[in-house]
């Protein structure tokens, strides 16, 4: 035997390497023994989360509600020691009729619930149907703040024999206070469990060419049914305290990014599509422009006709409907503009799930 031999020893025979690297969940029930506990294995589970809802629209509701999101330290940075008394002895007291008023307004009488929770049900039903040809997924959806919690619904898709499982916060841009609490949270869970499955985090897709190209589909199949031309676009996203971006947050890059990809799309000149920023919230500076100041101002200076889009948001929720469909438009009729139009989220839509189903089948490659 030369040193060629030995350097490359002889190729096993098929049977033999399948034997050495059996393939994964090739263990059947019929080889356990007679009193092994019954276990379920071998399913892919995917869990879509989106932000939360409060369960009604009282005072208590929204106080347990708001308490669970405020409280959360990627949200708000403030040191606890001046944040706690502020949150528990004014925010508390003072938001949540505010809060229930607003949310009255947008609320699914049919369905005694949010609209953020009717949409994000219905994409994970239609992403479970998507997925159909799939026979080994699960697909279930949760919730960041309120119900159903991500922790529920992980144990669920472990117990149906979940081994992997792909957690996709709805946020197509990356911030700590949005995709990493949720990650966040999914983890905390798996911590308490025994028998953890494989977990992959779906990343920041806020410059995927399909998400770009829905967004533009979307937005150039609403304005065909408008009675107006926009003389401009906004594309407001909720906004985060500026001091998240010093310290490294790359959430506003990704915003600008999304725009200009979508400006790029579109085939339009830079004066018709603008990134502005909404939802700030205490005294400190957020990103800029706010959305509010900026549509005012634009009615002001004698702008009559205006559309917004919010591409940051997957489904319609309080912050699209009730602020930018509802108060930003009183800003701009009452300076002085005409026509405005909060053109919808992609939602549950043919271009929305479109984008769901190929960021999930993209995340899944290799499982799948």
């Amino acid at each position: 035997m030369d040193a060629q031999d030995l350097a490359s020893p002889p190729a096993a025979s098929a049977d033999a390497r399948q034997s050495a690297h059996p393939a994964p969940h090739a263990g059947a029930p019929g080889a356990l023994p007679a009193d092994h506990p019954k276990v379920a294995f071998g399913r892919i589970g995917v869990l879509i989360v989106n932000l939360g809802t409060p369960e009604a629209t009282d005072y208590w509701s929204m106080r347990r509600y708001l308490r669970e999101f405020l409280s959360d330290r990627r949200v708000i940075e403030v040191p606890r020691a001046l944040w706690w008394p502020l949150l528990n002895l004014v925010i508390l007291t003072t938001r949540p009729k505010r809060s229930g008023r607003a949310y009255d307004e947008v609320w699914n009488k049919e369905l005694d619930e949010s609209p953020l929770k009717t949409i994000t049900r219905s994409q994970s039903d239609k992403l479970s149907a998507a997925m159909a040809g799939e026979p080994k997924i699960d697909v279930e959806w949760a919730m960041r703040y309120g119900l159903p919690p991500i922790a529920e619904k992980l144990k669920a898709l472990q117990e149906r024999g979940c081994e992997r499982i792909l957690l996709f916060p709805l946020y197509p841009q990356y911030a700590a206070a949005t995709t990493a609490t949720v990650n966040d949270k999914a983890f905390e869970a798996l911590s308490k469990m025994r028998w953890q499955p494989a977990l992959r985090t779906v990343p920041q897709y806020s410059d995927d060419p399909v998400y770009i190209d829905a967004l533009a589909r979307s937005l150039e199949d609403h304005l065909a049914t408008l009675d107006f031309e926009p003389e401009l676009v906004i594309t407001s996203y909720h906004g985060v305290p500026k001091e998240y971006l010093l310290k490294g947050d790359p959430y506003h890059c990704q915003c600008h990014k999304t725009t200009r990809l979508l400006r790029e799309r579109l085939g339009w000149p830079e004066d018709k599509l603008m990134v502005t920023f909404q939802s700030r919230f205490g005294n400190a500076e957020w990103l800029k422009p706010y959305t509010d100041e900026t549509i005012k101002g634009l009615a002001r200076k004698g702008m009559k006709r205006l559309a917004v889009m919010t591409p940051g948001f997957v489904a319609d929720c309080l912050e699209t409907l009730e602020e930018i469909g509802g108060e930003n438009a009183e800003y701009f009729h009452e300076e002085g503009g005409e026509k405005f139009f909060a053109v919808p989220c992609l939602n549950d839509s043919e271009h929305g799930m479109r984008v769901i189903e190929h960021v999930v089948r993209r995340e899944l490659m290799g499982w799948i």
